[in-house]
């Protein structure tokens, strides 16, 4: 079948009972590293090979089914044959978007943090609508979502965020998200109801594993303790748990109050920054650093990937693939993967 071609699905079986037998035979976590790696790609490998196995099952179901609907009248049952086979379309189509994340990290889970640029309470604002919407997106795929760190605006919104998002290939989908947002509409902190145009920068990484090697000395630490703001209660007014760590070398700050021990958060900011420290070194390697930081330092005009137009009209568009979607409130409820898909299909899963 056309799909069993796509995916190679025997091969994948092969490797996948051929790993299963290694992890089965003596001495196997004697080298852990190893073993890690080998039940990783088991994991792998059978996130692919049972549901289309799954698939499969379905489509010799349907077939049969069509072949006993070849002589019935019953136009209810012609309807839900019909609706059946349009879902499994659908689940077809996601997993050929997989095989575009072949990248080392495009199954791990991700960091995404979000910025304000210049503009006050209009921008804060904003930041906070699209933490919004990245939340909603997560719940919509059945992700595991925490807030690491959160600062909050003066009168609204917030001045930055950190998201832990967790699934396999959050990072692969999410990393066609970092760039400069912009918003127009009529904004809500203008006694005039004038149009206000705000910017915000998303920035994605993956979620790196302690088994990762990554040099981080205790003396280029620098690491300070403060209470945590938000609501808490008692605990947050009356305990410094809150963790801010900066390494010097990088200069990256990290932090994180999600937790009520220091210690808890301290371990949180240390991942944090090891995967700021991962992410930093996989775009030296690939000589895309120099355009990371200008995008850092140029929140603002002409460097947006997308814009949300809430007024004069209502659109979404984004600017690398010049995919246009009217229902901005459907976007901004999470309903991102169009402009993902699309982002997928014309780069084939590379960062533009």
């Amino acid at each position: 079948m056309r799909w069993e071609a796509i995916f190679d699905v025997a091969n994948k079986r092969k490797q996948l009972a051929e790993l299963e037998g290694r992890m089965s035979a003596p001495g196997f976590w004697e080298d852990g590293e190893a073993a890690r790696a080998t039940i990783a790609r088991v994991n792998e490998l059978r996130g692919w090979v049972e549901p289309l196995e799954g698939m499969a099952r379905k489509v010799a179901e349907l077939e049969e089914l069509g072949d006993l609907l070849a002589g019935e009248t019953d136009a209810s049952l012609d309807s839900e044959w019909e609706s059946e086979i349009e879902a499994l379309d659908r689940e077809l189509e996601q997993f050929e978007l997989k095989t575009m994340l072949r990248g080392p990290d495009d199954m791990r889970n991700a960091l995404l943090t979000i910025h304000p640029g210049a503009g006050g309470t209009e921008s804060q604002d904003w930041a906070e609508m699209l933490m919004r919407m990245y939340t909603r997106w997560a719940e919509r795929h059945g992700f595991q979502i925490s807030i690491l760190d959160l600062l909050p605006g003066e009168e609204a919104g917030i001045k930055s965020v950190s998201l832990e998002i967790k699934g396999t290939y959050a990072y692969g989908y999410l990393k066609a998200e970092k760039g400069i947002h912009r918003l127009v509409r009529i904004s809500p902190f203008d006694s005039q109801s004038r149009r206000h145009t705000s910017f915000a920068s998303i920035f994605v990484y993956p979620e790196v594993e302690d088994d990762i090697e990554i040099d981080i000395r205790e003396e280029d630490l620098r690491v300070d303790v403060y209470r945590a703001s938000g609501a808490g209660g008692q605990h947050v007014n009356k305990t410094s748990s809150a963790v801010r760590i900066t390494h010097g070398p990088s200069g990256i700050v990290v932090a994180c109050q999600n937790e009520r021990s220091q210690f808890q958060n301290k371990a949180t900011a240390m991942k944090m920054l090891r995967s700021a420290l991962y992410q930093r070194e996989i775009e030296r390697r690939e000589e895309e650093r120099a355009k990371v930081d200008a995008e850092k330092t140029q929140i603002g005009w002409g460097n947006q990937i997308r814009s949300y137009v809430f007024q004069p009209y209502t659109q979404v568009t984004d600017h690398r693939t010049e995919l246009k979607v009217g229902d901005v409130q459907r976007v901004m409820d999470g309903d991102l993967d169009p402009f993902i898909e699309a982002f997928l299909k014309r780069y084939g899963g590379k960062v533009a």
